[in-house]
């Protein structure tokens, strides 16, 4: 059985965390395979926008402690567990940091250790009302928190809430991760699919460079001082508003229709 399941319709590729009996742990395996996922989805043009989910009753709850194997001769579990990250795990959050289609994830259930670092990896996150964010790795481990999730976090929610998600050994549920804004919004169990398929056909509709253009501006803004951030968004228009993409926006306007975008 693959440990990801890949679907795409209409321009919208889904792809499914498909380990449910163990609750969609972030085994090898199943990074390989969304690796895999992500390159199809960078090579197939057809491609307007994805949706990131789990199957069965979480979206993903980490590693899965029980599967460590040990470790190679000459190495600590430490050093196995570093370089399998830098080789495995951190290139899967930059690949899907670095997608060029926006992607939503519908997180609908649990979403824990690592697990938080993959949804928040993603462009617009969405979680089912039953659903939580734990972050355990200090309070029962004793181990940073990963995956993003030092780097993703703070900028949404600010240090104090980050803080505190990382020491108090809290599960945050989904209607306060939104309160928040660690996501962008919570929605009854039964309708969390349709409403992040809604979205990302919202966002399939977008000019092909959006979504790159929208994160870099704003990882941008959190170094830059406002006379730098300002300097850098009039240099953006001055490369964008040549493109046929704004063309068409000003007709589109003029003429009192939706744009019609072509895809990337």
């Amino acid at each position: 059985m693959s440990a990801v399941l890949y679907a795409l319709h209409e321009g919208i590729a889904t792809i499914t965390l498909n380990l449910p009996a163990k609750l969609n742990p972030i085994a090898l395996d199943l990074q390989q395979e969304l690796r895999e996922c992500l390159a199809r989805v960078r090579g197939d043009s057809q491609v307007r926008a994805v949706v990131l989910t789990g199957a069965g009753k979480a979206f993903c709850v980490g590693a899965d402690l029980s599967a460590m194997r040990p470790p190679e001769e000459g190495k600590t579990l430490g050093d196995q567990t570093a370089d399998w990250m830098q080789s495995m795990s951190n290139p899967l959050i930059q690949e899907l940091r670095e997608l060029p289609v926006p992607v939503v994830c519908a997180v609908n259930g649990p979403a824990a250790g690592a697990g938080v670092g993959l949804a928040l990896a993603c462009d617009i996150v969405v979680a089912a009302r039953s659903a939580y964010f734990y972050l355990p790795f200090l309070p029962k481990l004793g181990i940073v928190p990963d995956l993003g999730c030092t780097w993703f976090i703070p900028r949404r929610v600010g240090p104090a809430r980050a803080m505190g998600m990382a020491l108090l050994d809290q599960k945050l549920g989904a209607e306060t991760a939104a309160q928040w804004g660690l996501i962008w919004a919570a929605f009854d169990d039964g309708a969390l699919g349709s409403e992040a398929l809604s979205i990302a056909q919202r966002l399939s509709r977008l000019p092909a460079h959006a979504v790159q253009e929208a994160r870099r501006a704003l990882e941008q803004s959190e170094r830059h001082t406002l006379p730098e951030q300002l300097h850098y968004e009039s240099e953006r228009q001055r490369e964008l508003i040549g493109r046929p993409s704004f063309a068409e926006g000003v007709t589109a306007f003029l003429h009192k229709r939706s744009p019609v975008f072509p895809p990337r």
